[in-house]
């Protein structure tokens, strides 16, 4: 399992950035690990999907829908079980919104001016919208809405869930009730590093990514883009450092790499030899996930359906927990 937990029969709850088509880094560091998580019968799931948040740097409709969308896809191609977990849009449960305001009005500022997520943009506040500044309460809001016991997150994110704690301490102390579920963090084991084409990890903002929904010809090209040293065709090469190989690691078996190693030592093995068998590993591997999530996309009502269905189930907990707040502010 990829979370650093014993806890069983608890309610884990995951969030999902939804800013553009998910990549081989991110299968391979976080969906993949997630869906083989999610498959635990003894655990409650909710995975949301942050289209909220995205609009804090992506202002067009059409692209938010359209990740959103790839996001899902990408998720059930891979084989996520929307039936046993669940699986919805951020924006289909209005209440968070609601939680939102409300937790808010009991956040102190300070907490929000040395949030990672201001901090890091604050040298040019021109740039910084009042969404990204209290993007720490609707992330909070995300987490208390639903009871969540544990949400599992990198050790860099471990604020976010400080001040959803810290939030709903205030929340529950100012009316002496235990209303609010205090959240656990559930720190992901040692993170999966994939490396982009150029060497540095995988990342859209840098454009080293490899996208493994593009038609063959050009997914081909990429790969075929990766950075390699000047090593000559007929000499050795080394393993270590070199990207092709790295990646090849990740997606083969331990017997396929270690072919592959034995042909980077041997000689006479060109970079353009190692990248043609990086492609088709690639298309063989992820051959099923491609089709699928070409099935999916085509069909984008198929999609919002599914999303509805988790929609109405998170909905269902989101008005209970409300429902016990409320009152307590008077509304």
């Amino acid at each position: 399992m990829p979370f650093q937990s014993n806890q069983f029969m608890a309610r884990y709850l995951t969030g999902i950035q939804s800013s553009g088509i998910p990549h081989l880094g991110n299968i391979l560091g976080a969906i993949e690990p997630a869906i083989r998580f999610s498959r635990n019968t003894e655990n409650d799931s909710l995975f949301f999907i942050a289209d909220y948040h995205s609009l804090t740097t992506i202002k067009s409709a059409e692209q938010r829908i359209h990740n959103v969308r790839s996001v899902a896809a990408t998720w059930i191609a891979f084989g996520f079980d929307y039936n046993k977990n669940i699986l919805f849009r951020q924006s289909d449960v209005k209440e968070v919104l609601e939680l939102t305001w409300v937790l808010s009005c009991f956040t102190p500022f300070p907490m929000l001016a040395n949030a990672h997520s201001f901090k890091d943009k604050s040298d040019k506040l021109s740039d910084v919208n009042a969404g990204l500044f209290t993007y720490p309460v609707l992330m909070a809001a995300d987490i208390l809405l639903y009871d969540s016991e544990f949400v599992p997150v990198g050790k860099d994110q471990i604020q976010h869930i400080e001040i959803a704690r810290d939030i709903a301490s205030t929340f529950n102390n100012t009316y002496q009730k235990e209303v609010l579920t205090l959240p656990q963090p559930a720190v992901q084991a040692e993170a999966m590093t994939v490396p982009g084409t150029d060497g540095a990890k995988m990342s859209k903002s840098y454009g080293n990514y490899i996208d493994i929904y593009l038609e063959e010809k050009a997914l081909r090209k990429v790969i075929m883009s990766i950075k390699t040293d000047s090593t000559p065709l007929e000499e050795p090469k080394n393993t270590e450092g070199d990207t092709t190989f790295k990646i090849y690691s990740l997606v083969a078996s331990a017997e396929e790499t270690s072919k592959l190693a034995e042909l980077y030592t041997g000689g006479n093995f060109g970079f353009g030899h190692a990248k043609q068998m990086l492609f088709e590993k690639i298309m063989e591997k992820f051959g099923d996930a491609r089709e699928r999530y070409a099935e999916l996309m085509s069909k984008p009502e198929e999609l919002d359906a599914i999303l509805k269905i988790g929609a109405d189930k998170a909905r269902k907990i989101a008005v209970d927990v409300l429902a016990r707040v409320k009152p307590l502010v008077g509304f």
